[in-house]
């Protein structure tokens, strides 16, 4: 298979699997929208498959780069929140 299209495939997957983990803990929280989750399994997804571009050497390298990428992304979303919430205060 073409090494570009197996990075992408990989780093895609990977960005879902993240997402998922973060599905299944909050699973019961009042914050689970199926809207919301929908549109971030995707971005996930592409932010993963971007990531592992990268990394285009070992299959799970690209997985990783994948989960990664994403994890990467939430957490700068995160500290973007939190700091607009306490510079609102």
């Amino acid at each position: 298979m073409n090494l570009l299209l197996e990075s992408v495939l990989f780093g895609f997957f990977g960005g879902i699997v993240r997402i998922l983990v973060g599905i299944l803990k909050l699973k019961h929280s009042a914050e689970f929208r199926w809207p919301r989750v929908i549109i971030t399994l995707v971005v996930s997804g592409i932010i993963g498959a971007f990531a592992a571009l990268f990394v285009s050497t070992d299959y799970r390298l690209m997985l990783l780069a994948g989960y990664a990428g994403t994890d990467f992304i939430e957490g700068i979303y995160k500290i973007v929140k939190k700091k607009s919430f306490l510079s609102n205060e």
